[in-house]
């Protein structure tokens, strides 16, 4: 399985919007009821991984390689 993601932080600005961050890069913005669903989850749930998948960075770039695999080709 692959490695779990790191490098992700976010902040709560005062508008109610939470701004994602990963490695000091702007990743993403989370307004209204996105933002208030995310502090909910982050609470409950692994930051990281959330924060990650609500980026789109969750691929680990295997992708290409696994496609071309004898189990995944298509008959």
């Amino acid at each position: 399985m692959g490695k779990a993601p790191e490098g992700f932080a976010f902040e709560v600005l005062s508008s109610g919007d939470v701004v994602i961050r990963h490695h000091s890069t702007h990743a993403a913005t989370l307004r209204e009821a996105a933002a208030a669903s995310f502090l909910l989850e982050v609470e409950t749930g692994d930051p990281q991984q959330l924060m990650a998948r609500l980026t789109g960075n969750y691929k680990r770039g295997n992708e290409r390689a696994a496609k071309e695999h004898p189990r995944n080709r298509r008959r």
